[in-house]
């Protein structure tokens, strides 16, 4: 018997990226039972724009501060087997529930996710984003989940067992990164997590600075907060998944070193700078190159275009490591200490949805990346199968302007 399925998209002021998102989950080829979207006390027309699509909204009385607390908020609603989470930035490819479900044929898989790009690539942040996911989702996540030990099912797209997350007690809201923190827990309690490489989605990433902060901000406090929560029952009970987690901790502690490599050898080898700069970057570009090949081709993406994006990698590169190391601080050393709470306040990456996507037509919101799930479908011998004629699918309602959040605000991604 085929798995039943509901989607649950938390919305906070997304009048202008929903309907991107409630499209693609429209035109699945194997269409859920039920999309409900959490309107979690947006002053815009969110609410609205998901009834337009047939989706069932559901209202919180008062923001509820985090995605976590949106996501349980429609938990008990949910009747199908399955749970879908979808972030409303977030556009799944055609084909994502109908790549997600086999997975849940082995009764221990309790969480899927697939595999997440970058939608946009116009900013310098968001090129350096499109690197970092290109090389994580075709080279560090397939070998995670070859070791049976993925170290995070992506929040954006995660499909979990619902029962099982109801006997947990619905998606975890201790720590800032509900994801991971799930993901780990179920694998120590002896479950499994899996990595659906051949499902893709498309998500928003941050377009300044200022957001790229919030976010990474976020990511790595809520690693720290699971690295504290979880790491000694990890090396109990899952020890290959603390060995990522420990490789990982050992990049962020010799990442300097290896930054500050070609001023060393300057300086301490007397080598001129050119040449250790040289050596050094050749070295980056030896382990870098060969994945984002690999995953260009995967992706049907123009290869000069991917790696015209590597130099912007760096920047993301630099933010990553500045908060990683102030939240080991925070987290590892001031919370234990009681000198800190930790990041408790759940923030946005992105203000809104970027300006002029709201003005496409869903043929035009489909643009490359249906172009490029057909020709995946095309090699793979399936034919393209729509839930829906697509005349039924309601066109996005006409946008008004995009609110922010104040900062006393605690919105829902």
């Amino acid at each position: 018997m085929t798995a039943t399925l509901t989607v649950i998209v938390p919305a906070h002021n997304e009048e202008l990226g929903l309907p991107a998102t409630l499209d693609a989950l429209r035109r699945q080829t194997v269409p859920p039972e039920e999309i409900i979207v959490v309107d979690d006390a947006s002053s815009d027309r969110t609410g609205e724009v998901a009834a337009s699509y047939g989706a069932t909204v559901l209202r919180p009385p008062r923001n509820l501060g985090s995605k976590a607390k949106a996501q349980n908020h429609a938990l008990p609603h949910c009747e199908t087997d399955l749970v879908l989470a979808v972030d409303a930035d977030t556009v799944l490819a055609p084909d994502y529930i109908e790549r997600i479900k086999p997975a849940f044929a082995d009764p221990e898989v309790v969480v899927a996710a697939g595999n997440v790009q970058t939608r946009f690539t116009r900013t310098a942040w968001e090129r350096g984003r499109s690197i970092e996911y290109l090389f994580g989702f075709h080279w560090n996540r397939p070998i995670q989940n070859g070791a049976n030990s993925p170290v995070v099912c992506s929040g954006c797209c995660s499909a979990f067992r619902r029962e099982t997350l109801t006997a947990f007690g619905g998606f975890p809201e201790r720590t800032i990164v509900e994801d991971m923190d799930f993901t780990w827990s179920m694998q120590i309690a002896g479950r499994r997590a899996v990595y659906v490489g051949t499902a893709v989605a498309w998500a928003a990433d941050p377009e300044t600075l200022t957001y790229l902060r919030k976010q990474v901000w976020r990511w790595m406090a809520g690693f720290f907060q699971n690295v504290r929560l979880h790491l000694g029952a990890l090396i109990r009970r899952k020890p290959m998944l603390a060995v990522w987690i420990i490789l990982a901790l050992a990049e962020i502690f010799t990442a300097p070193l290896w930054w500050a490599t070609p001023l060393v050898m300057t300086l301490g080898l007397h080598r001129s700078l050119t040449t250790t700069l040289t050596l050094w970057l050749g070295a980056e570009l030896l382990f870098t190159v060969p994945p984002l090949i690999y995953a260009a081709h995967r992706r049907k993406l123009p290869l000069l275009h991917v790696l015209a994006n590597i130099p912007f990698v760096y920047l993301t590169k630099a933010v990553n490591l500045y908060y990683a190391w102030k939240a080991l601080v925070v987290e590892l050393i001031l919370v234990p200490l009681h000198l800190s709470s930790g990041l408790v306040v759940y923030e946005k990456g992105r203000a809104c949805t970027p300006p002029g996507t709201q003005q496409r037509s869903r043929g035009e919101r489909q643009d490359h990346r249906t172009r490029a799930w057909r020709q995946d479908r095309r090699r793979d011998g399936t034919a393209h199968r729509r839930s829906r004629p697509l005349s039924e699918v309601p066109t996005a309602l006409s946008p008004k302007s995009c609110a922010r959040p104040s900062p006393d605000d605690r919105p829902t991604p």
